[in-house]
């Protein structure tokens, strides 16, 4: 519960609370106001120089201006995704001035962080009171002896994300390392007696009982006896058990082991029914703390299947990045659930957090969603380290699964991936070195968590480390076909014990479509115009595909036909839920931008988010005609063209024109869109596109769409056209469209676009996005770009190519 109340009011409430020597130490998680402790939100009100100041004295110097900010906050927002090569990595500072009135000489203050990037050091009224090494995981500073009780204090927060080999992520990572502090800030209010921090264990359940118990970490001032009262609260908020006891405590940090009794028929926790329990400790008159956790039993079959409370469960998956356009990784907690809301909208079960611990509302919202999760370790790339980065990199690990202990949708904690790849030190990539360190991680999740199972990610060296592996297999990508996808599978599950497939898919061009894919055997038609069309191979899709939104949705159908039928398959996890941004791809059709996303940067579906959503959900019924970005089609006169649904329904029927094509039933092994294909004539001019679902006798959904079809051989590209149109927002979509001497759109022209405005009002650029972006590719002859206008001046647009110089509209205000 967050309290964004302000501050000097709600101090002087407070009525005997507490802390522990000035020293940091580690967050152990985002907790609920109780009695005895309160926590407020310190998001507000901030400021931000951006200026490499080294030290507090060089701050005092600086004459670069403070900019006025609320948290989360990281200064690469846009300049990660700019036309310009790199992003600053360098030193920033935030400050902001609290007032703490005067409080009893007990109590203790802590100042919270779930995530600075990637190093910190916090000052309190110009005294250093602690720091962090490390992003991606949360902290605690103890202020309490630095702060001026009954004035105002100032905070300064040093943050640093230069480049520093010694600590993971490897820059070579293909994601961008965003500077800042990029989660929320908060402020602890605690007795001289409390809890610290808990762990939850639940070593044995079954359908019929569940045994529990619970090491409880307090601190203590006294050393004297203190009365605990723990309650176990079921989903409902009924007590299901309680225990009592006096514990002794020594003066300083105690560990308690306290056993529960046995719970009979308990709730169980899965993706159909996350069941959540609540286990609450009081500390008589001292503390309180709730935390939410679930109970469930899993298993990974040897050479088989996966399987959650005794019962086989498909792993159904994708991949999340931790940014949004327009906010890089400093996201609300809003758009974090709307991510996780989205990716179980789809009927995805499963989750890796790629490639770093994510804020505490993923976790939170895979708990109550009902998403299990691979959490993993930012060791990505880099090789093996020299001692300080070893050292770093256990410590971060160790906070990782300290922080998500309790939370029940997490049931691996992975060491990296592709951690032999590119190394940042001499003699990163060797062999026994690398197996070494794997090793010593391997036994750390096992040591403080007997619990879970470990994984990684092609370390082919080390695969028999960890209990789960994956290797890569990218068919139909970076390497072979995507109709050998199932022959790659059983390669891998005769080699490894534990198999589960984590990345798979390819990149997408929103609106982006071809009359003329490649197939499932990697084959094109030369010249589809010709009487016998040539079929040419195609080698490294990646490379020399044409990054259309139709090839990708087939690569994922064939998937999803093939793993959906293998009883004895772990499952996959697609890579990835959404397009982010990375230094590595300057030359993408959106530049620097991953765009192997389902969904675009700024959580916008694109066709193949819909095929994942007609394997693996029931309701609510929908149909999807692929494609609402394809609003223009083309091909000789007569011709048939392929139109495809996809659905959950028992059965579609198509309709073009008012004509019926007739109903079919949805059959997995009728490849693609499991049967809902039909092969059409269209007019040449407008086409209305009708496809109803039924479920029995009854429609339980439809959708339409509308195609303009030409049908002749469309010209060459001759101009640029410019149009605008209004949105609901007050802004303009300017549409660029190449066409022919007709004024057709040439449909087959993807070459790069560079938008420019003058005069009144601004282009949305820098967003990565395929409407927020100056320069980026055409998809099928077609470009976005908003514009935002100013009122009383009119603005110029301009778009142009490398051949044509340039087309203007002029949008009056």
């Amino acid at each position: 519960m967050k309290r964004n109340i302000q501050l000097s009011i709600l101090l002087l409430l407070l009525n005997g609370l507490f802390l522990f020597g000035n020293v940091t130490r580690p967050y152990v998680g985002k907790i609920e106001i109780a009695p005895h402790r309160l926590i407020f939100l310190l998001n507000n009100d901030w400021q931000y120089l951006e200026d490499n100041c080294p030290t507090m004295t060089d701050l005092g110097n600086s004459a670069v201006p403070w900019q006025n900010i609320n948290l989360p906050h990281t200064w690469n927002a846009f300049d990660a995704t700019d036309n310009n090569p790199g992003y600053r990595r360098d030193i920033s500072w935030y400050k902001k001035e609290i007032f703490i009135p005067k409080l009893k000489s007990d109590q203790k203050l802590y100042l919270c962080f779930e995530g600075v990037n990637i190093v910190c050091d916090v000052f309190v009224n110009d005294k250093r009171a602690g720091g962090h090494v490390g992003g991606y995981v949360g902290f605690e500073v103890d202020i309490t002896d630095f702060v001026k009780f009954g004035k105002t204090n100032s905070i300064r927060v040093k943050v640093d994300n230069s480049i520093n080999r010694e600590i993971i992520p490897s820059q070579k990572s293909d994601f961008f390392i965003y500077g800042g502090i990029t989660r929320d800030v908060y402020l602890k209010v605690l007795n001289p007696v409390h809890i610290f921090g808990m762990k939850i264990f639940t070593p044995q359940v079954t359908e019929k009982e569940a045994q529990t118990y619970v090491t409880v970490s307090v601190q203590s001032n006294t050393g004297k006896t203190q009365s605990i009262i723990i309650k176990l609260l079921n989903n409902d908020g009924l007590v299901v058990g309680e225990k009592a006891l006096d514990q002794k405590l020594n003066k300083g940090q105690n560990e308690v082991k306290i056993d529960l009794p046995t719970l009979k028929n308990p709730q169980l926790w899965s993706p159909d029914s996350p069941n959540l329990y609540s286990l609450e400790i009081t500390l008589e008159n001292s503390d309180q703390l709730l935390q939410k956790f679930g109970y469930r039993w899993f298993e990974f079959k040897d050479k088989g299947p996966f399987y959650l409370n005794g019962r086989r469960l498909l792993l159904r998956g994708t991949h999340r990045h931790e940014e949004w356009a327009g906010y890089g990784a400093a996201m609300p907690n809003e758009l974090h659930r709307r991510d996780m809301e989205m990716i179980k909208d789809m009927g995805a079960n499963f989750v890796r957090l790629a490639h770093y611990p994510q804020d505490p509302e993923i976790y939170k919202a895979c708990d109550e969603l009902g998403l299990l999760v691979w959490d993993e370790l930012p060791w990505c790339r880099g090789g093996v380290g020299n001692d300080v980065w070893q050292e770093n990199t256990q410590q971060l690990f160790e906070e990782q699964i300290n922080q998500n202990f309790n939370h029940p949708s997490i049931i691996l904690w992975s060491i990296g991936n592709e951690m032999y790849w590119l190394p940042d030190f001499e003699g990163g990539d060797d062999k026994e070195k690398l197996v070494t360190f794997a090793k010593e991680l391997n036994d750390i999740a096992h040591k403080m968590d007997p619990q879970r199972k470990t994984t990684m990610r092609k370390f082919y060296d080390g695969a028999d480390i960890t209990d789960v592996f994956s290797p890569s297999i990218w068919a139909g990508w970076y390497s072979g076909v995507y109709k050998t996808y199932e022959k790659a599978l059983l390669t891998s599950r005769a080699k490894y014990r534990h198999f589960l497939h984590a990345e798979y898919g390819g990149s997408s061009h929103v609106g982006r479509h071809s009359e003329n894919p490649i197939s499932g055997e990697g084959q094109v038609k030369e010249d589809e115009w010709a009487e016998s069309p040539n079929m040419i191979n195609v080698d490294r899709i990646a490379s020399v595909g044409d990054w259309s939104e139709n090839y990708i949705v087939d690569l994922f159908d064939w998937h999803l036909k093939t793993t959906e039928q293998l009883d004895w398959f772990i499952g996959n996890a697609q890579w990835a839920f959404k397009d982010f941004g990375t230094p590595l791809r300057p030359e993408n059709p959106i530049p620097y931008m991953n765009q192997k996303g389902l969904v675009d940067r700024d959580g916008n579906p694109k066709d193949a988010y819909y095929v994942f959503k007609s394997y693996w959900t029931n309701n609510p019924a929908f149909c999807y005609i692929e494609s609402h970005t394809w609003p223009e089609r083309y091909g000789k006169p007569g011709e048939k063209k392929e139109l495809c649904v996809f659905s959950n329904c028992q059965e579609v029927e198509m309709v073009v024109n008012g004509l019926s094509y007739g109903k079919k039933r949805r059959d997995i092994n009728d490849f693609p869109a499991a049967g809902y294909h039909w092969n059409v004539e269209f007019d040449d001019g407008k086409n209305e596109i009708l496809a109803i679902g039924y479920n029995g006798e009854k429609q339980a959904c439809f959708d339409k769409i509308e195609i303009t079809y030409t049908a002749r051989k469309i010209g060459t590209p001759e101009e640029i056209l410019l149009t605008a149109k209004k949105l609901d927002n007050g802004n303009y979509l300017i549409t660029a469209r190449v066409v022919d001497k007709q004024g057709t759109t040439c449909l087959d022209f993807n070459e790069r676009v560079y938008f420019d405005c003058n005069g009144g009002g601004y282009l949305k650029e820098n967003l990565g996005t395929p409407t927020g972006s100056r320069i980026l590719e055409f998809a099928s002859g077609r470009a976005h770009i908003e514009y935002v206008p100013e009122p009383g001046l009119s603005g110029i647009i301009e778009a142009r190519t490398q051949d044509f110089k340039g087309s203007y509209l002029e949008i009056k205000n």
